[in-house]
């Protein structure tokens, strides 16, 4: 098992997640498939960037320097949340400033955080019910 991209001992890796010694930096690519894992997401354009949406809304997209990618979130206590607690991974500039937004740098994305913020994104926009379906799937 994989904790904060390091990697126990005799731990098996699954491919394309992180590993001590030689992180696997995470792209779009790598992004959009494990936000396709679940459920009813697609992948299209947003703001004219490749995007993923639930049931036609973005919740998470690729800006246009194709290295940042931007997460709805709950709200800017979340998001000043983030900024706090990673510096390194997430950060917002005046744009999103008071909106319910944060920026991330994929390079510095772990699989594992990849995977909680496309969740999270995910809960802002998808409706309640699929929503509660994805939980009783668990």
């Amino acid at each position: 098992m994989v904790h904060d991209g390091v990697v126990p001992a005799g731990a098996r890796v699954r491919r394309g997640e992180q590993h001590a010694r030689h992180p696997v930096p995470v792209t779009w690519a790598r992004l959009a498939a494990l936000g396709r894992e679940l459920p009813e997401v697609v992948e299209g354009a947003w703001y004219g960037t490749p995007a993923l949406k639930v049931r036609g809304k973005g919740f998470v997209r690729l800006k246009e320097d194709g290295r940042t990618v931007v997460f709805m979130v709950d709200g800017i206590d979340e998001q000043e949340a983030l900024i706090e607690a990673e510096p390194g991974i997430y950060f917002i500039t005046d744009h999103y400033r008071g909106h319910a937004a944060v920026l991330a740098r994929l390079a510095a994305l772990s699989v594992a955080e990849a995977r909680v913020r496309l969740e999270r994104a995910w809960r802002v926009k998808a409706p309640a019910a699929l929503a509660r379906a994805l939980d009783a799937s668990r």
